[in-house]
């Protein structure tokens, strides 16, 4: 590398961690701002001997990392609430717990990325290819076995005798004088080279062009433009009616499914018994898709007052004389085939969480009109709790 006559600075060499701590911290103590020192590996107690301030690398993580979390929060808050609202199982439009992870990820993402943006943009300010300590006996040693320190001439109290002495007096060896490199310029633009850049072009042009336009098309590699199958709403050349998308035949099931035998009717013909014996386990399945696909319209009690009100028709009251006085079957068929606004939610609920929102269900009845021998065993179970 080729120098020019301006000055960078004086480095110095020196051989064990010890010396290189003692030297830092006499400089540091001499009013020396703008050095550096450079060691193989980091040696404990440099940043305090050079005192070094804290990095405001951490600033920007923080500050990045709640911008992402404050931008995802209301992206998510934006899109399900203005944008784009929908109502699945009554959850809310600003669903918190579930922006949680992404807002994590995101959150992290952002302070991550800029933490590694800012260390080389701003920080480090690489890529720097051509700094002066480069491709120097100085940084030959450093990088091997020696300590190193570089007292910079921009330094408001550099002297160049004075930090030679000083260099000197502190012990260190191969004490030289470091230039700057001279500036080299690279003439891009010439002729040949902007010859070479319009063939390379040509030549990516016409071979992207000739692989997405025409090789794509031909046998053998046309396999994933010719496919034998249908996509939704593709017309279809081998039904009469053109339609791909065919409906199944009447009466078809899956294989080991026995499929409900009163859909679309009113009533159940036979009476339907409640399979699922309401456990505790049972009763918490029941409260949770209660709560999840029933309370919208019936109330988190079902006393029929909507839960969000406004965004669900109101539904019945569950504590009425009525559907008190229903059979579980009958409750079975209108969560399977619906009722008067009520839809279907067949699709939606397993058979056995159907009958185990029946069970919380009669439990609720139960809880709002108790019947007095409900009382006596309250009374039975305190004073049987006193006695032990």
């Amino acid at each position: 590398m080729e120098r020019s006559n301006k000055l960078f600075g004086i480095t110095g060499l020196f051989d064990t961690p010890d010396k290189i701590v003692k030297a830092a911290e006499k400089v540091t103590s001499s009013g020396y701002k703008n050095f550096d020192v450079n060691t193989p590996y980091p040696v404990h107690g440099m940043s305090k001997a050079m005192k070094l301030k804290e990095s405001k690398i951490g600033f920007v993580t923080l500050f990045l990392g709640f911008s992402g979390t404050a931008f995802i929060l209301l992206f998510m808050g934006w899109a399900m609430a203005i944008n784009y609202p929908i109502v699945v199982g009554g959850k809310p439009f600003f669903a918190l717990p579930s922006f949680i992870p992404i807002t994590f990820e995101f959150t992290v993402l952002l302070g991550g990325v800029s933490t590694v943006i800012g260390l080389i943009a701003v920080f480090v300010a690489l890529p720097r290819q051509s700094h002066p300590l480069h491709d120097t006996d100085y940084i030959k040693e450093i990088s091997l076995d020696k300590f190193g320190i570089a007292i910079a001439a921009d330094d408001p109290q550099f002297n160049e005798d004075k930090v030679i002495e000083l260099l000197k007096n502190l012990g260190a060896k191969n004490i030289e004088k470091v230039f700057y490199p001279k500036k080299e310029k690279y003439p891009v633009f010439q002729p040949k080279f902007i010859f070479f850049l319009a063939v390379v072009a040509l030549l990516v042009s016409a071979t992207t062009y000739f692989t997405l336009n025409k090789l794509m098309y031909m046998v053998p590699f046309n396999w994933m433009d010719v496919q034998y199958k249908t996509v939704p709403q593709q017309k279809s050349k081998f039904f009469s009616d053109e339609f791909s998308m065919r409906t199944p035949p009447e009466g078809t099931v899956a294989r080991g499914f026995i499929p409900y035998p009163f859909i679309g009717q009113a009533q159940p013909k036979e009476p339907l018994l409640n399979p699922v014996l309401p456990t505790k386990m049972i009763l918490e399945l029941g409260k949770k898709k209660f709560l999840t696909f029933c309370s919208p319209c019936h109330g988190n009690l079902g006393e029929g007052n909507s839960r969000l009100q406004g965004q669900f028709p109101a539904g019945s009251n569950l504590h009425s004389s009525t559907i008190v006085n229903y059979s579980d079957g009958q409750i079975y068929n209108i969560i399977t085939n619906g009722g008067s606004v009520m839809p279907s939610y067949a699709d939606q609920i397993t058979r056995k969480e159907r009958w185990a929102i029946i069970d919380y269900i009669r439990v609720l009845q139960r809880a709002t009109n108790p019947k007095p021998s409900d009382f006596q065993e309250i009374k039975k179970e305190s004073g049987s709790n006193a006695q032990n």
